[in-house]
């Protein structure tokens, strides 16, 4: 397991954070989610392709970068 971090750009309020942390708690994989309005982060454990998580941000309306 290991954990990566996304840069997400986008979300406006703690809607966004849900919806965001929603789409990234279904990718498999991912066993836990964090999502930080301010600054625009999460912070994702598991075995996952980063592939898929910046896939689901996407999906959800915003724009991530993995962090590092």
């Amino acid at each position: 397991m290991r954990e990566i971090r996304l840069n997400i750009t986008g979300m406006t309020c703690d809607h966004c954070v849900a919806h965001a942390r929603k789409k990234l708690e279904a990718v498999t994989g991912v066993s836990k989610v964090e999502v930080i309005l301010e600054p625009g982060s999460a912070v994702v454990e598991g075995d996952v392709d980063t592939a898929a998580l910046l896939a689901a941000v996407k999906d959800a309306g915003y724009e991530a970068v993995i962090d590092g």
